[in-house]
């Protein structure tokens, strides 16, 4: 074959196949997607081993936050590397293309490489990205259910206790029975003590107080009628009765308070953070695919120079 004839049919291969080379895409992206569930396991390894359960003990949560974004920024920049390298250098040669189209597809092998490893990725440890970008809903909503069950947690167990007669054995666990407890604790310098007291006397004063907690307020006609059974089952004064309610009922509610605002710090924090690891975590995949598609262009340059010994000899 001379070389015109050999010249003219590299030009009929080369305007005629296909542009992409999806065996070396493949093979990049396999060895991208290995290389990055290595790299996120040896990272989730080296992280369980510097948290520790115990106070003042292992690393800070600002530490593990910062090296986890070193760490994927660094997976990412290895393995899409070596992925588009791969994907570049194991291409088909184009002899007879331009040298700015053989750029453009070097750049779409390394970029379509790093797009193939990262579902695969994905796909193999579980959605992860899909998980860390749902932290902050998920743990939002989970802290704001304890926010609620914290805030409504007696109301719901006296109510619970309310709706059968048979049941009042049930009212003296929990903190509703605290309360009311701590409501007819008779004064030790009485003489006629209130005792234990009566069980739907109790059930009565925790419904009232069931109530008061969900309208956050204790009325005025409720607060007379709860000191009036407590000044006479514990011997107290209406004065002191009235305080003992009034001081009960604001160091609950402030409890309450007090757990809400912590559940709603909490579910700030949460969402903040959800929303600084999807911003780094778009940042360091947006890295690894300007890597692969570098990298791509590094490994077919390396690829064009090779010389075959058969075209030598030729």
């Amino acid at each position: 074959m001379t070389n015109i004839e050999r010249n003219f049919s590299g030009l009929a291969t080369d305007t005629t196949a296909s542009g992409v080379s999806w065996a070396a895409i493949l093979g990049g992206a396999a060895a991208a997607a290995a290389l990055s569930l290595i790299l996120l396991i040896l990272g989730a390894g080296l992280g369980f081993s510097a948290i520790s359960p115990w106070s003042h003990t292992g690393v800070s949560a600002t530490a593990i936050g910062i090296s986890s974004i070193i760490w994927l920024a660094f997976t990412q920049l290895a393995a899409s590397g070596i992925g588009g390298y791969l994907a570049g250098r194991l291409r088909i040669k184009w002899a007879t293309v331009h040298t700015d189209e053989v750029y453009f597809r070097d750049t779409a092998h390394g970029f379509l490489a790093w797009a193939v490893a990262t579902l695969a990725t994905v796909a193999l440890v579980g959605s992860v990205i899909g998980n860390v970008v749902s932290t902050g809903v998920t743990a939002g909503a989970a802290v704001a259910t304890s926010a609620i069950g914290a805030a409504g947690a007696t109301g719901i167990a006296a109510a619970s206790q309310t709706g059968n007669g048979n049941r009042g054995n049930s009212a003296n666990d929990g903190v509703m029975a605290y309360m009311t407890d701590s409501l007819f604790r008779a004064d030790p310098a009485a003489s006629d003590s209130g005792g234990n007291g009566d069980g739907a006397l109790r059930l009565e004063t925790g419904r009232i107080f069931a109530h008061a907690i969900r309208a956050k307020t204790l009325s005025q006609e409720d607060r007379q009628y709860v000191a009036q059974l407590v000044a006479k089952r514990t011997g107290l004064t209406p004065a002191d009765a009235e305080k003992r309610v009034t001081d009960l009922f604001n160091k609950t509610q402030t409890a309450i308070n007090e757990a809400e605002q912590s559940a709603k710090q909490a579910a700030d924090t949460a969402r903040k953070a959800a929303s600084y690891s999807a911003l780094w975590m778009f940042l360091a995949l947006l890295l690894g695919a300007f890597v692969a598609s570098v990298a791509a262009t590094f490994g077919g340059r390396q690829r064009d120079r090779v010389i075959h010994l058969g075209s030598a000899t030729a």
